[in-house]
């Protein structure tokens, strides 16, 4: 019988006087990805952080019948211990990957780090990373891309979302763990770049690796997973196939998952009125190793009062840039962004955490954020679908990363917008939470005659939300169009394969 490579039983852990994890059994053999989904504030990270002994750092109290990774009593492993085995043996790859990059170190530091602390010498490393890097979906090379070494020389600052979290996937490989633990891997990744990053995972499982992928992107489970244990409040509640689980769900918490799933078009569709913003030729150039670049190159765009346009696309083909354009967040080197008269715009950004005053508490965000007759912290809160009475005093660290983007939301209609420009905003949430954010967006759509820009890479959500869909690629809009006639009868070879990639 082969030894799994991790092996847990009754593991608990209390963090903030909270019972976390309440007595998690699993195991993962070598060759194998178990998958454990669960709504945001399951345990999920606090799990993936637990396995790879870095809860305790965050003053949690964490017990086991069994805890055993890699052969070892993890039970016992003082921090030096636990540092050999990172990287060497068992790797991580985080959520958010801008928190998780150090924004001072190149990436070529970042992704070699295990190779240089096992003294790998340069030129060894150097190749090992360049194949880390292109396994992992980072472009090196080749026209209008970054030559391989200025890709080595970038900070994190100076790559799209999806760029960070594939660069977080390169440092997970690059050692050669017999463990992969992925806490949300493709969350930030675009249709085809998550299909290519889910098949070097699965390539990976081929070769004898094994694979806990904790996500709520149901369709990356059903992808890549052996087995699937559904977790809710701390507990797994079910575990089987992936088949089984996917397909004759047994527990409440997997079905509810399941039929949350964003599926078919848009409900019902909308009776825009006129333009509340129109933008002309924006161009927005950047400065970058090989020179300028145009991250948005001539791009035109409306939006009308009770609409929603949906903005697709690969990770740094510039719908970020476009959203800060829109909002006025920066200016554009050519072109015009015109607004409707008292017309105001927010934005409700990709990265929550990082658009917090951290010594906040989210009462206080939000008291600072509101306009006239908002509603209350309160009232906001309950609109978003959070409890005020268990998040109103904490800060934004303390939340859950779905928690963090419905505060976010709850944040941007303090200011009682005409416009939403929304940037991944359901990207962090698993799919219960998700389509409760994106009913609200509807009906705020319906019920007061709100436009929003809705970007994201997921497909299913943007044809479930939106009335019209851009698609860029390279700084440009190459297709745009109704939403149906896009995705049932896309034009560009672009787009259909982006389409080709979202069904699978």
């Amino acid at each position: 019988m082969t030894t799994p490579l991790l092996s847990v039983r009754g593991l608990r852990v209390r963090l903030g006087g909270a019972d976390v994890l309440r007595g998690v059994d699993l195991e993962v053999a070598p060759g194998e990805c178990l998958a454990v989904v669960g709504e945001s504030g399951a345990g999920k990270s606090v799990l993936a952080r637990t396995l790879l002994g870095l809860t305790r750092r965050d003053g949690a109290g964490v017990a086991a019948d069994v805890f055993d990774i890699a052969g070892r009593d993890a039970r016992r492993l003082p921090e030096r211990a636990w540092r050999a085995l990172r990287g060497a043996d068992v790797s991580l790859v985080l959520q958010d990957a801008l928190q998780s990059l150090d924004p001072l170190r190149t990436i070529g530091a970042e992704v070699g780090e295990t190779l240089a602390v096992r003294g790998v010498p340069r030129a060894e490393r150097r190749s090992r990373v360049l194949d880390a890097l292109d396994a992992a979906g980072l472009p090196l090379g080749g026209p209008a891309r970054v030559e391989s070494d200025a890709r080595l020389r970038q900070r994190p600052g100076q790559l799209s979302g999806g760029m960070r979290q594939r660069a977080l996937i390169a440092s997970a490989v690059v050692g050669g763990a017999r463990l992969i633990v992925a806490d949300e891997p493709t969350t930030a990744l675009d249709a085809t770049t998550a299909v290519r990053v889910l098949g070097l995972l699965g390539r990976l499982r081929d070769e004898g690796t094994g694979l806990l992928l904790i996500t709520h992107d149901l369709s990356a489970v059903a992808r890549v997973a052996d087995r699937i244990a559904v977790i809710d409040g701390g507990r797994i509640v079910e575990h089987g196939s992936a088949e089984q689980v996917l397909h004759a769900p047994a527990h409440p918490a997997t079905r509810a998952l399941l039929a949350a799933a964003p599926t078919g078009p848009k409900p019902t569709a909308a009776a825009p009125g006129g333009p509340v913003i129109e933008a002309t030729g924006l161009v927005r150039r950047y400065p970058g190793p090989s020179g300028a670049f145009a991250a948005v190159d001539g791009v035109d765009v409306s939006v009308r009062r009770g609409e929603v346009l949906g903005v697709v696309g690969e990770s740094g083909s510039g719908k970020t840039t476009l959203a800060r354009l829109l909002t006025g967040l920066e200016r554009p080197d050519a072109g015009e962004v015109h607004r409707a008269e008292g017309a105001r715009m927010r934005l409700v950004p990709q990265d929550p955490l990082g658009s917090f005053d951290p010594r906040h508490t989210v009462e206080r965000i939000l008291r600072l954020a509101r306009r006239g007759a908002a509603p209350s912290p309160t009232a906001l809160l309950e609109r978003v679908g959070l409890d005020p009475a268990a998040v109103l005093r904490r800060r934004p660290a303390s939340l859950s990363g779905g928690q963090r983007q419905r505060v976010a939301i709850a944040r941007a209609l303090a200011a009682d917008p005409d416009v939403l420009v929304c940037d991944e905003p359901v990207s962090a949430l698993d799919v219960t939470t998700q389509s409760g954010i994106l009913d609200l967006l509807l009906d705020l759509q319906r019920t007061e005659g709100l436009a929003i820009v809705f970007i994201s890479h997921d497909l299913a959500v943007v044809r479930r939300v939106s009335d019209r869909v851009a698609v860029m690629r390279h700084g440009v809009v190459v297709e745009e169009g109704g939403t149906e006639s896009v995705f049932g009868d896309p034009q560009h070879a672009f787009t259909r394969d982006l389409v080709a990639a979202a069904l699978g």
